[in-house]
């Protein structure tokens, strides 16, 4: 397996992300791009690396075509719309609210604006100014604000701790203006884990989304945080927690896939460790990923999240079949774990997808005998 991962890191390093791996029965190795003997993802339908979608998990047409509405024109309304005809107990209102709170956090990094012109994202601002109440736009400035602080700020500074506090009072008029409406709560795990909330205070406002949304798998990845070894927690009670989700989830639920999560936010700093992508804790928690993904809606808004992961621990444990499988329903978006931690998240998943392929075919597959 190591010579496997310094393959990897050869491939990352000299950004041969194409198809470049032969397929060869029992092993791999590297060849020139063009060779016959390459291994070629598009074979399989899939999308090159410049088409891949940074921005989200999976497909969302509505999302995408409002967005483009709100960016080209300036105008909040039809964001605001979406949000309001999006039921508020379900996971997709809590990614579009992400999605809106970003596209506005990342015009403004774009365009901070000077004597001359306007700062991005300044629908947003505008929006907050003629409807006041609206419910949808408090969340979106909400979550806005915690990804500035986030992404324009260092945790611990003052200023990290300024955007977060007036983060925390823009969630609470949301919750406001909302009742019932776990996503100003959601939003606040975040504010949480940067301000570092006292475990009582955390635990009620957790207790706050549960009342409200319990089997949310949003709310559930952003509490994992605050429980990692990382921020204020340790990684037996982040397994703990995601131990705990997981068994109390409805039949159905991606919830099972938990324990996955905090494995991955849990790993080695050295990933060649001998056998670790085999011990018992990593293939259990792959497993109830498995089942999750297997025991899901094939409508489930967070599906592709789960899947996305599989395909990283799937490769790394040398599942080609399996991670080709997954590969197969989210090829095309990349917005979502592993991927989005790394500053090129379409050349990660590249590079993950050239690996499964090259695996799967030095062990006999091909695009014929690949089911979709």
């Amino acid at each position: 397996m190591e010579i496997l991962w310094v393959l990897m890191a050869a491939i990352m390093i000299g950004a041969v992300l194409g198809p470049v791996l032969l397929r060869r029965r029992g092993g791999i190795r590297q060849v020139a791009p063009g060779s016959p003997d390459a291994a070629d993802p598009a074979d399989y339908g899939f999308a090159r690396q410049e088409e891949l979608d940074i921005r989200m998990p999976g497909p969302d047409h509505d999302l995408l075509d409002v967005l483009d509405v709100v960016q080209q024109s300036q105008s909040w309304k039809a964001a605001s719309q979406l949000l309001a005809g999006t039921e508020i107990h379900g996971e997709v209102r809590w990614q579009r609210v992400q999605a809106f709170a970003g596209a506005a956090s990342l015009e403004l990094q774009q365009r901070p604006g000077g004597v001359s012109d306007q700062p991005g994202g300044q629908w947003l601002r505008v929006w907050r100014a003629e409807a006041p109440k609206d419910a949808g736009g408090a969340a979106v400035h909400a979550e806005f604000l915690v990804q500035q602080a986030w992404r324009s700020s260092t945790s611990g500074t003052d200023e990290f701790r300024i955007i977060l506090e007036e983060a925390k009072e823009a969630c609470a008029q949301a919750a406001l203006l909302s009742p019932g409406d776990p996503v100003p709560y959601i939003i606040e795990l975040s504010i949480a884990r940067g301000l570092a909330y006292p475990r009582e205070e955390f635990e009620q406002l957790w207790l706050k989304i549960l009342d409200r949304a319990p089997a949310h798998m949003g709310a559930h990845l952003a509490a994992l945080h605050y429980w990692c070894e990382k921020w204020h927690g340790s990684r037996d009670l982040a397994q703990s927690f995601a131990e705990a989700a997981a068994a109390r989830a409805p039949k159905g639920s991606l919830l099972a896939a938990l324990p996955l999560f905090a494995v991955y936010e849990h790993l080695p700093e050295v990933n060649l460790v001998r056998g670790f992508y085999e011990s018992e804790v990593v293939t259990k928690a792959v497993e109830g990923a498995l089942y999750a993904v297997h025991s899901a809606r094939p409508d489930d808004p967070m599906l592709a999240h789960v899947r996305h992961l599989l395909v990283f621990f799937l490769v790394r444990c040398e599942r080609w079949a399996e991670a080709m499988h997954q590969l197969v329903h989210v090829d095309g978006h990349v917005g979502a774990l592993p991927w989005t931690v790394s500053p090129d998240p379409a050349a990660d998943y590249a590079v993950y997808r050239a690996l499964a392929v090259a695996g799967y075919e030095a062990n006999g597959g091909s695009p014929a005998t690949l089911s979709h």
